[in-house]
Protein backbone atom coordinates (compact mmCIF):
# COMPACT_ATOMS: atom_id res chain seq x y z
CA UNK A 1 0.00 0.00 0.00
CA UNK A 2 1.19 3.15 -1.06
CA UNK A 3 1.54 6.30 1.40
CA UNK A 4 -1.74 8.09 -0.91
CA UNK A 5 -3.23 4.70 -0.69
CA UNK A 6 -3.04 4.95 3.36
CA UNK A 7 -5.30 7.97 4.10
CA UNK A 8 -7.80 8.17 1.03
CA UNK A 9 -9.03 11.86 1.23
CA UNK A 10 -12.58 12.55 3.05
CA UNK A 11 -15.61 12.53 0.55
CA UNK A 12 -16.90 15.78 -0.29
CA UNK A 13 -19.06 17.68 2.56
CA UNK A 14 -17.18 15.55 5.37
CA UNK A 15 -16.76 16.84 8.82
CA UNK A 16 -13.25 18.36 9.05
CA UNK A 17 -10.72 15.57 10.07
CA UNK A 18 -10.27 15.62 13.73
CA UNK A 19 -6.78 15.51 15.83
CA UNK A 20 -6.21 11.74 15.39
CA UNK A 21 -6.68 11.87 11.88
CA UNK A 22 -3.96 14.89 11.85
CA UNK A 23 -1.74 12.75 13.45
CA UNK A 24 -2.49 9.86 11.03
CA UNK A 25 -2.57 11.88 8.15
CA UNK A 26 1.28 13.08 9.15
CA UNK A 27 2.05 9.42 9.47
CA UNK A 28 0.51 8.52 5.98
CA UNK A 29 3.21 11.14 4.01
CA UNK A 30 3.08 13.95 2.29
CA UNK A 31 0.79 13.70 -0.04
CA UNK A 32 -2.49 13.62 2.56
CA UNK A 33 -0.76 16.19 5.01
CA UNK A 34 -1.06 18.34 1.80
CA UNK A 35 -4.98 18.15 1.84
CA UNK A 36 -5.00 18.48 5.57
CA UNK A 37 -3.59 21.73 5.71
CA UNK A 38 -6.50 23.21 4.95
CA UNK A 39 -8.35 21.58 7.15
CA UNK A 40 -10.84 23.79 9.74
CA UNK A 41 -9.25 22.49 12.74
CA UNK A 42 -9.08 24.68 15.79
CA UNK A 43 -5.27 26.61 15.68
CA UNK A 44 -4.41 24.89 19.14
CA UNK A 45 -5.53 21.33 18.42
CA UNK A 46 -3.46 21.01 15.31
CA UNK A 47 -0.64 22.76 16.99
CA UNK A 48 -0.54 20.63 19.94
CA UNK A 49 -1.01 17.27 17.13
CA UNK A 50 1.82 18.79 14.76
CA UNK A 51 4.29 19.70 17.79
CA UNK A 52 3.38 16.25 19.40
CA UNK A 53 4.54 14.31 16.20
CA UNK A 54 7.57 16.50 15.09
CA UNK A 55 8.74 16.41 18.47
CA UNK A 56 8.51 12.08 17.88
CA UNK A 57 10.79 12.74 15.19
CA UNK A 58 9.40 9.94 13.71
CA UNK A 59 9.43 9.59 9.71
CA UNK A 60 7.95 10.76 7.68
CA UNK A 61 5.29 12.41 10.24
CA UNK A 62 8.07 14.23 11.92
CA UNK A 63 9.92 16.07 9.71
CA UNK A 64 6.72 17.15 7.66
CA UNK A 65 4.78 18.25 11.24
CA UNK A 66 8.17 20.31 11.81
CA UNK A 67 7.54 22.43 8.50
CA UNK A 68 3.53 22.60 8.89
CA UNK A 69 4.12 23.92 12.22
CA UNK A 70 6.54 26.32 11.50
CA UNK A 71 4.44 27.31 8.19
CA UNK A 72 1.31 27.55 10.62
CA UNK A 73 3.42 29.52 13.34
CA UNK A 74 4.34 32.01 10.62
CA UNK A 75 1.41 32.44 8.35
CA UNK A 76 -0.90 33.25 11.15
CA UNK A 77 1.53 35.70 12.58
CA UNK A 78 1.42 34.15 16.08
CA UNK A 79 5.34 34.72 16.94
CA UNK A 80 5.30 38.25 15.13
CA UNK A 81 1.62 39.58 17.90
CA UNK A 82 4.39 38.06 20.48
CA UNK A 83 7.34 39.75 19.15
CA UNK A 84 5.71 43.25 18.72
CA UNK A 85 4.72 43.02 22.15
CA UNK A 86 8.06 43.82 22.97
CA UNK A 87 10.17 45.60 19.61
CA UNK A 88 8.85 48.36 17.85
CA UNK A 89 11.43 48.42 15.50
CA UNK A 90 10.28 46.60 12.26
CA UNK A 91 13.12 45.49 10.42
CA UNK A 92 14.33 44.27 14.40
CA UNK A 93 11.22 42.24 14.65
CA UNK A 94 11.36 40.26 11.09
CA UNK A 95 14.78 38.93 11.76
CA UNK A 96 13.89 38.20 16.12
CA UNK A 97 10.32 35.90 14.23
CA UNK A 98 12.80 34.36 12.24
CA UNK A 99 15.28 33.62 14.87
CA UNK A 100 12.11 32.55 16.97
CA UNK A 101 10.80 30.55 14.04
CA UNK A 102 14.40 28.68 13.70
CA UNK A 103 14.31 27.96 17.53
CA UNK A 104 10.64 26.15 17.11
CA UNK A 105 12.41 23.86 14.30
CA UNK A 106 15.45 23.02 16.06
CA UNK A 107 14.47 22.67 19.58
CA UNK A 108 11.33 20.93 18.89
CA UNK A 109 12.21 17.72 20.41
CA UNK A 110 12.22 19.71 24.30
CA UNK A 111 8.52 20.28 23.73
CA UNK A 112 6.91 18.32 26.56
CA UNK A 113 3.04 18.39 25.86
CA UNK A 114 2.48 20.05 29.17
CA UNK A 115 1.66 23.73 28.21
CA UNK A 116 0.08 24.86 25.10
CA UNK A 117 2.46 25.28 21.98
CA UNK A 118 1.89 29.01 22.30
CA UNK A 119 3.00 29.27 25.78
CA UNK A 120 6.37 27.53 24.48
CA UNK A 121 6.71 29.48 21.41
CA UNK A 122 5.73 32.30 23.80
CA UNK A 123 8.83 31.38 25.94
CA UNK A 124 11.09 31.13 22.79
CA UNK A 125 10.45 34.20 21.22
CA UNK A 126 11.12 36.12 24.67
CA UNK A 127 14.29 34.30 24.68
CA UNK A 128 15.16 35.43 21.26
CA UNK A 129 13.84 39.15 22.24
CA UNK A 130 16.11 38.95 25.06
CA UNK A 131 19.10 37.90 22.84
CA UNK A 132 18.46 40.58 20.26
CA UNK A 133 18.56 43.49 23.14
CA UNK A 134 21.81 42.29 24.61
CA UNK A 135 23.47 42.47 21.05
CA UNK A 136 22.16 45.78 20.85
CA UNK A 137 23.86 46.70 24.32
CA UNK A 138 27.01 45.38 23.00
CA UNK A 139 27.34 46.93 20.06
CA UNK A 140 27.34 50.61 18.22
CA UNK A 141 24.30 50.59 16.46
CA UNK A 142 24.92 50.86 12.37
CA UNK A 143 23.14 52.59 9.87
CA UNK A 144 19.85 51.45 8.54
CA UNK A 145 21.34 50.14 5.28
CA UNK A 146 24.46 48.18 6.94
CA UNK A 147 21.89 45.83 8.68
CA UNK A 148 21.52 42.37 7.86
CA UNK A 149 18.81 40.60 9.37
CA UNK A 150 20.44 38.34 11.77
CA UNK A 151 18.68 35.14 11.43
CA UNK A 152 20.47 34.59 8.27
CA UNK A 153 23.03 31.87 8.10
CA UNK A 154 25.40 34.24 7.09
CA UNK A 155 25.74 36.09 10.15
CA UNK A 156 26.12 32.50 12.48
CA UNK A 157 29.53 32.79 13.83
CA UNK A 158 30.95 30.76 11.28
CA UNK A 159 32.98 31.30 8.47
CA UNK A 160 30.93 31.39 5.09
CA UNK A 161 33.04 28.33 4.33
CA UNK A 162 31.44 26.65 7.37
CA UNK A 163 28.48 27.59 6.49
CA UNK A 164 28.12 26.28 2.69
CA UNK A 165 29.35 22.78 3.30
CA UNK A 166 26.97 22.51 6.33
CA UNK A 167 24.26 23.54 3.66
CA UNK A 168 26.26 21.22 0.98
CA UNK A 169 24.88 18.18 4.22
CA UNK A 170 21.34 19.04 4.08
CA UNK A 171 18.76 17.15 2.39
CA UNK A 172 17.80 18.30 -1.32
CA UNK A 173 14.42 19.81 -0.32
CA UNK A 174 15.94 21.95 2.38
CA UNK A 175 19.11 22.75 0.15
CA UNK A 176 18.11 24.37 -2.39
CA UNK A 177 15.73 27.13 -0.70
CA UNK A 178 18.31 27.71 2.70
CA UNK A 179 21.23 28.21 -0.72
CA UNK A 180 19.23 30.59 -2.35
CA UNK A 181 18.20 32.73 0.63
CA UNK A 182 21.27 32.39 2.61
CA UNK A 183 23.62 32.21 0.37
CA UNK A 184 22.33 34.25 -2.47
CA UNK A 185 20.17 36.27 -0.58
CA UNK A 186 17.10 35.49 -3.37
CA UNK A 187 13.40 37.10 -1.43
CA UNK A 188 10.65 34.37 -0.56
CA UNK A 189 9.06 35.34 -2.94
CA UNK A 190 11.20 34.09 -5.70
CA UNK A 191 12.66 31.25 -4.32
CA UNK A 192 9.12 29.91 -4.57
CA UNK A 193 8.58 30.85 -8.45
CA UNK A 194 11.88 29.07 -8.88
CA UNK A 195 11.00 26.14 -7.04
CA UNK A 196 7.59 25.84 -8.04
CA UNK A 197 6.42 25.29 -4.13
CA UNK A 198 4.06 27.72 -2.11
CA UNK A 199 5.71 30.08 -0.39
CA UNK A 200 4.45 29.34 3.23
CA UNK A 201 6.05 25.91 2.31
CA UNK A 202 9.75 27.61 1.53
CA UNK A 203 9.76 29.33 4.56
CA UNK A 204 8.82 26.44 6.51
CA UNK A 205 11.86 24.55 5.16
CA UNK A 206 13.99 27.14 5.34
CA UNK A 207 13.69 27.45 9.23
CA UNK A 208 13.97 23.79 9.75
CA UNK A 209 17.03 23.94 7.42
CA UNK A 210 18.73 27.14 9.22
CA UNK A 211 17.84 24.85 12.20
CA UNK A 212 19.69 21.94 10.80
CA UNK A 213 23.00 24.10 9.28
CA UNK A 214 23.24 25.38 12.93
CA UNK A 215 23.10 22.33 14.86
CA UNK A 216 25.57 21.18 12.72
CA UNK A 217 28.15 23.83 12.86
CA UNK A 218 27.04 23.84 16.97
CA UNK A 219 25.56 27.28 16.83
CA UNK A 220 22.10 26.74 17.78
CA UNK A 221 21.01 28.75 19.94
Amino acid sequence: MTRDDAAPAAPAGAAAPSTAALVAALHAGDAFAARVRAAEIDPDARWAALARIAASGDPPGGPIAVEMLVEDLDESGTVRRFVRRSLLDEHAVDDVVQETLISVAGSITSFAGDSRVTTWVHRLAQRRVVDHLRRLRATEPLPADDLLPSARISSMIATRATVREAVDRLPEHYREPVRLRDLEGVDYAEIARRLGRPVGTVKGQIARGRAMVATSIGDLA
